[in-house]
């Protein structure tokens, strides 16, 4: 089975006799594995493991621990994720298991398909009979081990600190582990399981706990909070609070005692480039790109501008050609001399010369004059419309229906006339007054801008007062809010009466037979009350378009002038709250989270575990030794031994002293230590157990388990003190 893994295979695993003892601790969190008589462990990997499939192959491949995070993009791991052995602190799957001792024998070295050497294994308190014989089971006769021992991870690391003379022979051991929490006491350096106590709590809780509050605080950094990156996170920054109501007050004051207790991760964040602004070099040198576009294009235009007179010109002469042709030809010849040309009628290749005039002069540059506007009415505009002014008696019916077209585009042509006239002298109009603005701002600057902004001012309110009144109408309540109106105050004068139309015929049809549309005045009645005649009462806005004027104009003359949204309200706009992220804005801060936490280790009920806390359980493993000595009691409350990985976080010892004291008589001696290592002694002091000699005499062998079965490992006990 191929493995995926960063630790190195040992390779002196020969040069250990058959007699020397593998020592095996197999803790819910990390695997432990070593020779005996050593100090520190061969191979130590996170008890879990990973089956994805290669996406290339699709082939099956065994992660077992730690892995590298950039081989996990050739695999799909989508239909699985990390496993674990273990159920709580018990083992259970025994399928994972094996692939765990398969990687842990195959890291220490061993090559061949049996393991000759004795193994000691850690497991928890009072293990069931089922998980210890499958574990047996397991070792014997898939491994072949000659012969196993068991033992319990806080036993081995209370006797390793009491031969270091951290604690006495009688005393409490207090494991908080990564699952469980356990408290056992000891009576002259055995361990007594009857007054055993265990919490479904640990480290891991802990470490979900943090990862679900920095979810919910920072929403946005979600897929930066691993697991295995907030258990970091725990581990550095977390700690017990004294007093957790009084610490969490402190932070509620956020005074500066609070300000020194947060902490902040800093995420990766890399400030946006700062533009400098350019030198005069560069400048010169864009502003030379900039001319010679410029002369380029204009010398496009010319080529085009001249491309274009040399054609009109050519086909002005063509016409004035044709023109003359036209006046030699015999009257009798002229329709086959126009069918020839294209055009149907002298009037058609006169109308043609006054538009190629037209088009040459625009394309020269000439001004507009009287001239120009007199030669746009056709010459033939008599012969054009010749029936108009003749009476429609002296007309055939034919003729009268000609009349009427040439009327219909006569009076089309008259109405294009009058509005380009009108709109030459708004031109002209605006163009004066454009005139007279510049000869007031030349002539006094700032009274013509105090002049504009005053001008602003009021069109700007006079647009908002428009658009509440278009919305919520002329009611507003004592605090100048828009009061609740009906539509029928929103409404229009046109909206208004069509309303009433709609009511009015409404209520009479009701009356009797629906006869509408039977009279004419009906359907000017429908006219009315269509939404396309409904030319309202107010027309162009021409406030708002002098308002957008007025605004361009001081964007230009002032630098300071802000102008305001153009919903007209005073709130910012949505672009205006949008800006640039920060740093900050990728710092993660730990304030009250720190504390908060590992908290739940005292009080369970927090994360829905309704059990003991960590100094509650030492009162409970007391009462149920049941003893009358109260010597005993005080001598193991004076020798508590703190163990496990979730035991070393700062102030815990304080804080489980005080619990301690608050449920034991006055004067009690109390006393709590940490362990050596809390996380690495139950490993050693069981590698020191073993390497003793008679570590044989408290193994079974394979030849009694066969002989025995799993009733002998029911009655199964270590003794520690040998």
């Amino acid at each position: 089975m191929p493995f995926i893994s960063k630790i190195q295979r040992q390779s002196d695993y020969t040069l250990f006799s058959s007699d020397t003892p593998i020592v095996i601790d197999n803790g819910a969190s990390y695997f432990r594995i070593g020779w005996a008589g050593e100090t520190q462990p061969r191979v130590v990997f996170r008890n879990i493991v990973q089956r994805p499939r290669h996406k290339a192959n699709g082939e099956v491949v065994t992660i077992v621990g730690d892995h590298d995070p950039a081989l996990m993009k050739y695999f799909d791991c989508t239909r699985t994720g990390p496993r674990s052995a273990f159920d709580s602190n018990v083992v259970y799957q025994f399928e994972m298991m094996e692939y765990i001792l398969d990687f842990g024998f195959d890291r220490l070295g061993a090559t061949g398909s049996e393991i000759d050497h004795p193994v000691l294994i850690t497991e928890c308190v009072c293990n069931p009979i089922q998980s210890r014989s499958k574990m047996a089971e397991l070792l014997f006769e898939t491994y072949g081990v000659p012969s196993i021992a068991y033992g319990v991870d806080a036993a081995f690391s209370y006797k390793y600190n009491q031969q270091h003379g951290v604690c006495d022979k009688d005393g409490l051991a207090l494991c908080p582990g990564f699952s469980t929490t356990h408290v056992i006491p000891f009576v002259d350096g055995e361990p007594i399981y009857k007054g055993c106590c265990r919490t479904n709590i640990g480290g891991f809780h802990v470490t979900d706990y943090l990862k679900q509050l920095l979810s919910l605080k920072y929403p946005c950094h979600m897929a930066r909070f691993t697991w295995e990156k907030v258990d970091d996170l725990k581990m550095e920054h977390c700690y017990i609070a004294p007093d957790y109501a009084s610490e969490a007050r402190l932070f509620q004051k956020n005074g500066k005692e609070a300000k020194e207790k947060t902490r902040c991760w800093q995420l990766p964040w890399v400030p946006p480039p700062t533009e400098e602004p350019p030198s005069e070099e560069e400048i010169a040198r864009k502003a030379a790109i900039r001319e010679r576009q410029g002369q380029r294009l204009r010398e496009m235009a010319e080529a085009k501008r001249s491309s274009r007179i040399n054609e009109l010109e050519n086909e002005l002469h063509g016409l004035e050609f044709l023109l003359k042709q036209l006046e030699q030809v015999e009257d009798n010849d002229i329709p086959s001399f126009l069918a020839e040309t294209g055009y149907v009628s002298r009037q058609e290749i006169e109308s043609a010369r006054t538009k190629v005039t037209q088009s040459l002069r625009k394309a020269k540059g000439e001004p507009k004059s009287e001239q120009t506007e007199t030669e746009k009415a056709d010459p033939g505009t008599n012969e054009k419309y010749s029936l108009i002014n003749i009476p429609d008696d002296m007309l055939s019916p034919d003729q009268l229906v000609e009349k009427k077209k040439q009327f219909s585009l006569k009076s089309m042509s008259d109405g294009r006339q009058r509005l380009k006239q009108k709109r030459y002298e708004e031109e002209l109009e605006r163009e004066r007054k454009r005139q007279l603005e510049e000869e007031k701002r030349l002539e006094n600057p700032e009274l013509y801008l105090e002049q504009l902004r005053a001008k602003y001012k009021d069109l700007s309110e006079k647009v908002d007062q428009r658009k509440r009144l278009k919305t919520n109408g002329d009611h507003s309540n004592g605090n100048n809010l828009s009061g609740g109106i009906g539509r029928g105050e929103r409404l229009n004068a046109a909206q208004r009466e069509r309303m009433r139309l709609l009511t009015t015929a409404a209520f009479d049809r009701g009356k009797g037979e629906d006869t509408f549309g039977a009279k004419d005045e009906d359907w000017q009645l429908y006219k009315l009350m269509s939404k396309d005649n409904d030319d309202g009462d107010e027309g162009p806005d021409e406030d708002y378009t002098e308002l957008t004027r007025i605004s361009s104009k001081l964007q230009d003359l002032d630098p300071t002038f802000v102008p305001k949204s153009e919903t007209g309200s005073s709130q910012p706009s949505e672009a205006s709250r949008v800006r640039p992220l920060s740093k900050e804005d990728f710092q993660i801060v730990f304030g009250v989270e720190r504390f908060r936490c590992p908290e739940i280790l005292f009080n369970p009920n927090w994360v829905a575990v309704d059990q003991a806390g960590l100094d509650e359980m030492a009162g409970v493993s007391i009462r149920r030794l049941s003893c009358k000595d109260e010597g005993l009691e005080e001598r193991l409350t004076n020798s508590i031994l703190l163990t496990g990985g979730s035991s070393i976080f700062p102030g815990i010892i304080e804080r489980l002293e005080a619990g301690i004291r608050m449920i034991r008589p006055c004067g009690s001696p109390i006393k709590v230590v940490r362990a050596l290592d809390p996380v690495m002694d139950a490993w050693r002091g069981a590698a020191a157990y073993a390497s003793i000699p008679q570590f044989h005499t408290q193994t079974f062998s394979r030849m009694d388990y066969f002989e025995k079965g799993e009733d002998w490992l029911r009655s199964y006990q270590l003794k520690y003190s040998l």
